[in-house]
């Protein structure tokens, strides 16, 4: 993983942070939030996977079930957020549409993912806090915009 420091200003910080092959995305993504102290912020990625484990929220189970993506995909999308969970640790929420080979797409909450070859993530930080609570009605931690 390489990181640069792109902008800061008032508070306002832009990062650019590129995975190579073999990363694993959400170890390394939570990694940078807790090394950067992210507590507000942004997330757009392009690039491809090896591997990638997706989940949807089947909302009568209040479950989520597992989509596995065992084959080489490019990342149409990978757009999320950066919250502090209910303990004041950086949580992160990342969503995913992915590409195969025959055009169709594949898209979820993003478990986890093996990069292959690049993954060119943006991360854009406000200077406010947000927080990620557990809701009642669905068990879910949800962002909560305090003031």
């Amino acid at each position: 993983m390489e990181t640069r420091l792109l902008n800061d200003q008032d508070g306002l910080r832009t990062f650019v942070v590129v995975l190579r092959t073999g990363d694993e995305v959400m170890a390394c993504l939570q990694e940078f939030a807790a090394a950067k102290k992210l507590s507000a912020a942004q997330i757009t990625a392009l690039g491809a996977f090896e591997t990638a484990g997706l989940r949807y929220f089947d909302w009568s189970s209040k479950e989520y079930l597992p989509i596995s993506v065992s084959e080489q995909t490019e990342v149409a999308t990978l757009v999320g957020d950066i919250a502090l969970d209910e303990h004041g640790n950086s949580s992160l929420h990342l969503h995913a549409v992915l590409g195969k080979r025959d055009g169709t797409a594949l898209a979820g909450h993003l478990a986890y993912a093996k990069v292959r070859p690049t993954l060119e993530v943006v991360v854009t930080e406000s200077p406010t806090h947000l927080r990620r609570l557990p809701d009642r009605e669905t068990g879910l931690a949800l962002i909560r915009p305090e003031r």
